[in-house]
């Protein structure tokens, strides 16, 4: 990889990191800020196409949901709803009638680029407990005997495996990939996915391990392929935009890699689906 890749993804890791760790409204606001470049990022794509979302109102909206995701997650299931009637009520009374491409971009962006990514604030939130101020958490060494944050654990598991399912994919199919695996990303193939979806899986299973998951392998291996699904489905909707947009990246922010969408898209579908694994599955497994 060149260097500055490299480098780039060296520091964004380490960010991620750290913000994760700390949790409370440190990953909150940083996560907010992630959201936000992440929405203008899809606006231009459908302004490419001539669409008029309302941009502006929707970021505001994609903010209040991340700050209720924190502060109580029934808000920001209000708000979701509650934001699109106001952001389409905004859309009929512009000096120039709204399209209905108008329209659904806007909801778009507003579920897409606002509700889900939601989730890994409720994800990190669960069991947290903190003792730095705003909410903060930061371990002691050494870790023998320390008790840590449901929600800490789940979210480093979670990016483990949708890091793995990249990396494998990346790696497997650029030196054996043969079989393209859609048009809508020709780079991607059969071989690549597969084993990425292996990689996910086995990440899975070592973390159902040392976090003593009931039915490890089961839990660990059903979480894996889960994330491997959904951080591919989740690439893959990215390059749909791209590519009806007519752009081979969504923006210039990180050096070497492209815009804000282009490192994240594989974490957009995957957190809800995480959140509800760990929230309503796990707890039903028998220990």
């Amino acid at each position: 990889m060149p260097l500055t890749r490299t480098v780039s993804a060296l520091v964004a890791l380490l960010f991620a990191f750290m913000i994760v760790v700390l949790g409370g409204w440190y990953f909150t606001l940083a996560f907010g800020v992630i959201v936000f470049l992440g929405q203008r990022e899809i606006f231009q794509l459908v302004q490419a196409k001539g669409i008029l979302p309302a941009a502006k109102i929707t970021l505001c909206v994609s903010q209040l949901l991340i700050i209720f995701a924190h502060i109580s997650p029934d808000w920001a299931n209000a708000v979701l709803p509650l934001g699109g009637t106001f952001i389409c009520f905004y859309l009929l009374f512009q000096p120039k009638f709204a399209s209905i491409a108008d329209v659904a971009a806007s909801i778009l962006g507003l579920f897409y680029g606002g509700y889900l990514p939601s989730y890994w604030i409720r994800l990190r939130d669960l069991g947290a407990f903190g003792s730095l101020p705003l909410g903060g958490f930061w371990p002691q060494l050494p870790l023998e005997g320390q008790s840590l944050p449901v929600g800490l654990t789940a979210t480093l598991l979670a990016f483990a495996c949708i890091c793995a399912a990249d990396i494998g994919a990346y790696l497997i199919g650029r030196s054996f990939g043969k079989t393209p695996l859609s048009g809508i990303s020709p780079k991607k193939t059969v071989e690549g996915a597969v084993f990425g979806m292996f990689a996910s899986i086995s990440v899975g299973i070592t973390g159902a391990v040392l976090l003593a998951w009931p039915l490890w392998p089961l839990s660990g291996g059903a979480l894996g392929a889960l994330i491997g699904i959904s951080s591919l489905l989740g690439d893959l909707t990215e390059s749909l935009m791209k590519r009806d947009a007519g752009v081979k990246d969504s923006g210039q922010l990180i050096p070497g890699h492209g815009g804000i969408l282009d490192r994240t898209d594989s974490y957009v579908f995957t957190a809800p689906i995480v959140y509800y694994f760990v929230t309503w599955l796990l707890p039903s497994l028998p220990g």
